[in-house]
């Protein structure tokens, strides 16, 4: 059996998964939330097929716990504890190597990379593009690579994906020797799973990957589109950073850069205030005082005009999405909703697609409102178009990565 160990390093969290990548199963993931804080909570969930003949109709084992943990070194000696009390036994499913999500990776990395020393001092120097994310990325690295020195480790980074943008959709129109200088460009984000979704839904389909032309839309409390052609992203909704594109739970998305200029004159923003304005307090959260869509669902159930009004902009803004790369692909094919909102909310999948009948785009109310887990199809037969749900699996398309290069 060949495991391989991924790692999801946050500022204050490690998400991992052991997979086994020979059938491609998840035997066991946990997630260590607020290190370095008082009481660090600990989850760590066994799947049934990491049993010795377990049954089909087993449950997932999921143990939770509390203790200080100050750094990721330390998350990382409660890991090995997780899995020596509770299972699998790593003794019994050694990792072969160790997979880690990062999050930019500038237009340097265009796949999986073994992590080097090299490597890693070019992670840290694009920090400057990702301060949120890189360090904490590093960090988990490092850590990993202290425990687990005898197997290689590879970096998959999420901006890998979109490295196939051509330059007219990932230049932006400012001075070009300023933008070269900063590395001032549309880098794209999400792209482990806008990857795992659009070859997913190829296979769900019966398709060539190489012959399809896809939407694949990313909404959970980040959201992204990407416009997939054969296979290759051609086209997507996150810039610089992740805040550019859709609205989400409290990004802004799309803004025009003078209404920043308006504020630091008019209200005495700062670049911090600024910062903090665009990610924190925009979004459904600056609209409606609530980042979560159930909550904005709820409200406007309710008559909740500011609820109301926020799940327009929501879904204003996801048509002009899909209408704008529709007409980047010269059509579509497949159209896949993943993640929290779009594997969940009917409501915003079949606003979001109720004006693109010109596209041949027909949804099945049942279909859609049917709650079925694993991938599936909401679209009716008649449609030209086939609209799917599709699960994203973020960490088996980091081992799928991790496995092809070694």
């Amino acid at each position: 059996m060949s495991s391989i160990l991924v790692i999801n390093s946050g500022s204050s969290s490690l998400k991992y998964s052991l997979i086994d990548i020979e059938d491609e199963t998840e035997l066991a993931a946990g997630l260590i939330e607020r290190i370095g804080q008082d009481a660090s909570a600990i989850r760590h969930t066994v799947r049934p097929a990491a049993g010795a003949g377990a049954a089909t109709t087993m449950l997932d084992a999921t143990y939770d716990s509390e203790q200080q943990l100050a750094d990721h070194d330390a998350a990382f000696a409660v890991m090995l504890e997780q899995f020596a009390a509770h299972g699998p036994l790593l003794d019994e499913h050694p990792p072969v190597a160790v997979g880690h999500r990062v999050v930019h990776g500038g237009a340097r990395f265009y796949a999986p990379t073994l992590v080097t020393p090299n490597v890693e001092e070019q992670i840290e120097e694009l920090a400057v593009l990702a301060p949120l994310h890189n360090p904490a990325n590093l960090a988990g690295i490092v850590a990993a690579k202290a425990v687990f020195s005898d197997v290689p480790h590879v970096a998959v980074f999420d901006t890998a994906f979109h490295q196939t943008l051509p330059p007219a959709a990932y230049t932006y129109a400012i001075d070009a020797e300023l933008a070269a200088a900063h590395r001032v460009r549309r880098y794209g984000f999400h792209g482990t799973s806008h990857q795992f979704v659009s070859e997913s839904a190829a296979a769900f389909l019966g398709r060539d990957l190489g012959t399809l032309r896809q939407l694949v839309f990313h909404l959970g409390n980040g959201a992204s589109v990407t416009a997939v052609d054969g296979g290759r992203s051609v086209e997507t909704s996150m810039g610089l950073t992740p805040l550019e594109g859709l609205v989400m739970g409290t990004r802004s998305g799309d803004l025009d850069p003078a209404a920043l200029v308006h504020l630091s004159r008019r209200a005495g923003y700062s670049i911090d205030d600024l910062d903090a304005l665009l990610n924190k307090r925009s979004g459904l959260q600056g609209l409606a005082g609530r980042s979560d869509m159930r909550d904005i669902l709820a409200g406007r159930e309710s008559g909740d005009q500011a609820a109301t009004l926020a799940f327009d902009v929501y879904i204003h803004r996801l048509r002009a999405y899909a209408g704008a790369y529709i007409a980047q692909l010269g059509g579509v094919d497949v159209i896949s909703f993943t993640a929290g909102v779009g594997e969940n909310a009917a409501t915003v999948r079949a606003e979001a697609m109720a004006t693109l009948g010109f596209a041949g785009v027909v949804i099945d109310a049942g279909r859609n409102a049917a709650r079925e887990r694993g991938i599936r199809r909401i679209s009716a037969d008649t449609s030209s178009v086939a609209v799917l749900v599709v699960p994203t699996n973020e960490e088996l398309e980091i081992a799928r990565q991790t496995s092809r290069l070694l």
